[in-house]
């Protein structure tokens, strides 16, 4: 469901020239003179000067809110994994139950369009029909616990995860959710642009319920119902920012406590419906939150119940329904609120629905076909050179006493690296992809992933689990386990080019590698400590300092426009700052140790410390929709890729060094405000 996802804090990487039989057909230059536009000064708008042509060169395309060499390679891939399911839909012959047959039919199901249109909601009369014989609101938790098994989460968010002072212990997870909206923010901010986003809401939720069967008026009223629960909802919903303090979402508690806490709410009755007899340990991230669903058990009528779970079913399967319902879901959330022009073609929504349903299995097939295995053991020396970098930088700092240096040395050693993909498949077997309907194997799929991730609760973290598929074009640090992840499908071109020279790769990988090392010290990492709990390593006298160099780098950013009045929320973007502040300066270190004192030649008639930022800037190369700038701002951890590039900049000396910038250019900043940190 929309507006609820738990994000991993992610970013780029990609790798260094020791990478070969690596390739994407296509290739271009990584550094491209035909890419920059020269006429802006580098010290203006160096995000311009890098990437000014190649911004005009590529408008984007209608079925995307933004376009980047993120997307670029994306398309890429996806035409990539469409060719190993292409494979398998020739074959004759699938035995059932293998992956072969899982994805053959689910993807075949997924592109009848013409059947999923006859068979329009009568696929999901099973659900439908339960959710109208709650009779009483005491089968209310029950009914809860019976759709969070089918992947759908009205309310609030139940998984587990690791305990957060406990991270070799997986327990239950309870926070706030239930927002149609994408932020709490949308329902209570005022101002015309938030009644505007407002008024669209209310008119896409009666165009669902008139899809749904309802006429005019009673549509009317169940948009109103759903409005006015989910504004509820909103009023106890913790903020983004509030959210980054891992202390505030910490408050674990037993099914005793929990229960005092909303009494009116079974939650013994929730735990057996989602087959956890003996839940042991929970954390309740938002007690406000829970607090409020009880009193809305009691307070909101059994029917107005009924229509925030009826809307809730069909909001969570709408893109797996006949082409009415997806093409009014693509309205709201894909038209008015990204400001994208038209759908995706079906074949790459459901490749996304197979991706997302048994992504290992076809990430396995993935490998095999594109990732050579010997990358890994390359890429592992890679990241290597980038800890004795950073490791350098911390030694050296002069703000930080011996005592918190200690201690983040051995942070930094233990932090674990994965490559490329998992050691250990999972196994898919079990997973139940029938002939009958594209929306049920949906939700077969959702169910057989929501059991697979509940048996996890009570028991040890499998720290050799990844969290993002090897075909993902992403990366991401996990501070509970300290650990760097780097999936295959990023290692390769447009972010590394066999082509460039060491300066531009350092630009590139060094940076998104030095990045992700950084999360580990940034404002939320830096609480974690090397075995991943949360736990308190720093002086005080340390912690305030890092605090207050901190907000010097988020009053920066708050400073940043992006029209319509809004601007960069220097407080929510702040970890993603400060890693790529601190993996600008980790990278031009270990790409400086790599040269021996040697010099660089110029090329292209760029010194090799223009080259490394040119090559940092290109891989933020983009262009993006003003509708979907502005939700980002609101929604997104990381600042838009304009300020990713300027934003660091402005706070590093080899930059101002290598293109003369001073004072009255537009990037400048006179030293006393720079910020300092790692």
């Amino acid at each position: 469901m929309r507006g609820m996802n738990r994000i991993l804090k992610v970013w780029a990487v990609v790798l260094l020239l020791t990478l070969t039989g690596w390739a994407v057909p296509n290739q271009k230059a990584a550094l491209s003179r035909a890419n920059m536009d020269t006429s802006v000064k580098a010290g203006n708008d160096f995000y311009r000067y890098s990437n000014g042509k190649w911004m005009d060169a590529n408008p984007i395309p209608g079925a995307y809110a933004r376009w980047t060499a993120f997307d670029e390679l994306r398309e890429n891939n996806r035409v990539m994994m469409k060719k190993l399911v292409d494979n398998i839909l020739k074959l004759k012959d699938v035995k059932r139950g293998t992956p072969d047959q899982q994805i053959r039919d689910l993807f075949r199901l997924g592109m009848d369009q013409v059947r999923r249109n006859k068979e329009g909601l009568t696929a999901l009369k099973f659900w439908l029909d339960k959710v109208d014989r709650l009779e009483k609101k005491d089968d209310i938790p029950s009914t809860l616990a019976w759709l969070n098994t089918w992947g759908i989460r009205p309310v609030f968010n139940f998984y587990g995860s690791p305990d957060k002072k406990n991270s070799e212990m997986t327990i239950a997870q309870i926070s706030q959710g239930g927002l149609g909206l994408p932020d709490r923010d949308y329902y209570l901010n005022k101002g015309k642009r938030y009644a505007d986003m407002r008024n669209a809401y209310v008119k896409h939720l009666e165009a669902m319920f008139k899809l749904m069967g309802d006429d005019a008026d009673t549509a009317l009223a169940h948009a109103s119902v759903v409005m006015k629960f989910e504004t509820r909802l909103a009023m106890k919903s913790m903020t983004r920012v509030e959210r980054r303090n891992p202390h505030k979402t910490y408050h674990k508690m037993r099914l005793a406590e929990l229960s005092k806490l909303s009494p009116s709410f079974n939650w013994r009755m929730f735990f057996d419906g989602v087959r956890l007899k003996n839940p042991g340990d929970i954390n309740v991230g938002q007690p406000e939150f829970v607090k409020e669903l009880g009193a809305m058990l009691n307070e909101v009528p059994l029917e107005d119940w009924k229509t925030y779970l009826r809307w809730n079913l069909i909001n969570s399967t709408a893109g797996y329904l006949s082409a009415d319902f997806e093409a009014q879901d693509f309205e709201f959330y894909g038209k008015f609120l990204s400001g994208k022009q038209e759908m995706e073609e079906n074949w790459k929504r459901v490749l996304g629905t197979v991706n997302r349903s048994m992504g290992e299995a076809l990430g396995q097939l993935y490998v095999k076909a594109y990732f050579p295995a010997s990358a890994k053991n390359r890429m592992l020396k890679l990241v290597g050179n980038l800890k004795v970098a950073l490791g350098e930088r911390i030694r050296g700092l002069e703000w930080m006493s011996e005592p918190t240096r200690i201690k983040a040395l051995e942070k930094l050693d233990a932090i674990r690296v994965k490559i490329g993909y998992p050691d250990k498949w999972r196994d898919y077997r079990g997973l139940q992809i029938k002939s009958d309907s594209y929306v049920r194997n949906v939700l077969r799929a959702r169910k057989f992933n929501f059991e697979w991730r509940r048996a996890k609760i009570g028991k040890p973290v499998d720290r050799d689990e990844w969290h993002m598929y090897p075909q993902t074009v992403n990366a991401y640090y996990n501070p509970s386990n300290n650990e760097i992840v780097f999936p295959a499908a990023i290692l390769q071109f447009p972010f590394f080019n066999m082509e460039a020279d060491d300066a531009v790769n350092y630009g590139a990988v060094g940076v998104v590698i030095g990045h992700e090392m950084t999360h580990g010290f940034d404002d939320q990492g830096r609480q974690y400590d090397k075995y991943g709990n949360l736990k308190d390593w720093w002086t005080i006298a340390d912690s305030d300092e890092f605090n207050k160099r901190a907000a010097v780098l988020a009053e920066q950013y708050d400073d940043f426009s992006v029209g319509d009045g809004e601007h960069v929320n220097g407080k929510l973007t702040l970890g993603e700052n400060i890693a790529d502040l601190g993996g600008i300066l980790v990278a031009f270190q270990a790409w400086k140790n790599s040269l021996g004192g040697k010099p660089v030649p110029k090329i292209d008639g760029f010194t090799g410390e223009q080259r490394f930022f040119l090559g940092f800037s290109q891989i933020w190369r983009g262009n993006i929709r003003q509708k979907e700038l502005l939700r980002r701002v609101k929604e997104d951890v990381h600042s838009p890729a304009e300020f990713r590039v300027n934003g660091p900049l402005r706070n590093v000396q080899a930059f101002y060094d290598a293109f003369g910038v001073k004072e009255g250019d537009a990037m400048y900043l006179p030293k006393t405000k720079w910020a300092v940190i790692w």
